[in-house]
């Protein structure tokens, strides 16, 4: 896979965003992306540029609101193959250890 981006769909409201987060992570079901969510934002991956965008706007329409921000940064590697775990993998080749605290 090549194509990764980190997407965050934020409906504004001063209700709990729960169940329209939910739903935006539910649309990315019907495309051709792998997905991982943390408290943050969701990191996709995709083979092409035109899934990962379909399948973002879709999370997008997903939230039923008056207001929603949608944030996208994209990677797209065009010349190169990689998984995010492969990405995740070197960084923490390079550190040693975990990319992550244990926790104490």
């Amino acid at each position: 896979m090549t194509v990764f981006a980190l997407l965050r769909v934020t409906p504004i409201t001063d209700d709990d965003a729960t169940e329209d987060v939910a739903a935006a992570i539910d649309a990315l079901e019907e495309y051709d992306v792998e997905y991982e969510t943390t408290p943050l934002a969701t990191t996709l991956e995709a083979e092409d540029a035109e899934e990962l965008f379909a399948a973002c706007g879709a999370a997008h329409q997903a939230v039923d609101g008056s207001e929603v921000q949608t944030l996208v940064q994209v990677d797209d590697r065009r010349e190169k193959s990689m998984t995010a775990s492969d990405k995740v993998d070197a960084v923490e080749s390079e550190l040693g250890r975990d990319a992550r605290s244990d926790g104490d």
